[in-house]
């Protein structure tokens, strides 16, 4: 079909074209409008590949552009200017006491934010994001602490871990009295009765009555005889009923046989001490400082 007609329907004329012996396409070009849209687009690429980087090269590079702009360049710039303005902030905090920071209402505001934000990112995934803790994580939000929960102690612990292989870490174990055969299953079972005793949990009391001079024989050389613990040692006060790996009786028989031996990571030399110094702040805000 070689002429053109008006189509009955529409009342556009037709290309000529016609498919399946009655399927004819209308000749209905795109609007005016559309088109030039479409034009400048094209004209607007054109000249942004141009002036502004766009093109990977042979050469592990990119077309650079007229304009040499740089996307990294900028947010360089940014970052040298937050770091600029945040300079003041960090020379008092590097001149100021841990004790004290708490105190300088000024400075404090700056050291929570900053403290926040580098807990969500390095201790929020073992101690929560709230530092609440877990099984094995301790809560940071008592008053009950292995090794001290002052400002200093915090962030001595902090800077050179628990177990962590750093060469001040706090760095004292828990006898494995099972797996080392320094107990047997009855007397851990009678030591771990005794131990729920001084919480005042209610046990066998014929097997805590037991369990009392092995206690005093292989635990409160740590614990003290009452069971109160010992920040110098990170030994555990047995008496305020909060467990670090859960309070029920096979947990403590578990944690007597195998003494359980957690590590934390040591984070001198991978944090600034500026840093560390607002963890630690933040740490202690917690609730459970003292």
């Amino acid at each position: 079909m070689t002429g053109k007609e008006i189509d009955s329907v529409t009342g556009v004329e037709t290309t000529g074209h016609v498919w399946d012996g009655d399927l004819k396409e209308l000749n209905k070009p795109l609007p005016r409008w559309w088109l030039y849209v479409l034009y400048a687009t094209i004209v607007w690429a054109i000249g942004y590949w141009i002036v502004y980087p766009a093109w990977p090269t042979l050469n592990d590079t990119y077309t650079k552009g007229v304009f040499d702009y740089s996307q990294r360049a900028e947010v360089g710039k940014e970052i040298a200017a937050a770091k600029e303005a945040q300079a003041k902030y960090f020379a008092e905090i590097a001149a100021t006491p841990i004790g004290d920071i708490e105190k300088n209402q000024e400075l404090l505001p700056f050291v929570m934010a900053g403290g926040a934000a580098v807990f969500g990112d390095k201790c929020g995934p073992c101690h929560g994001k709230g530092g609440g803790g877990a099984v094995g994580y301790p809560n940071l939000n008592d008053d009950d602490w292995l090794w001290g929960g002052t400002p200093e102690a915090i962030q001595h612990t902090i800077e050179v871990g628990i177990r962590s292989g750093h060469g001040e870490a706090r760095d004292m174990a828990m006898p494995r009295f099972g797996l080392d055969g320094m107990l047997k299953r009855d007397e851990i079972t009678d030591a771990a009765q005794f131990v729920l005793s001084l919480s005042g949990h209610g046990t066998d009391t014929a097997a805590a009555g037991r369990g009392a001079k092995i206690f005093t024989d292989n635990c409160a050389a740590c614990h003290g005889d009452a069971g109160k613990g010992n920040q110098e040692l990170g030994a555990p006060n047995l008496t305020d009923g909060i467990w670090l790996y859960g309070g029920k009786l096979a947990d403590v028989e578990k944690t007597i046989e195998t003494g359980r031996g957690g590590v934390m990571p040591y984070w001198s030399g991978r944090l600034d001490p500026v840093t560390l110094k607002m963890l630690a702040a933040y740490v202690h805000s917690l609730g459970g400082g003292k």
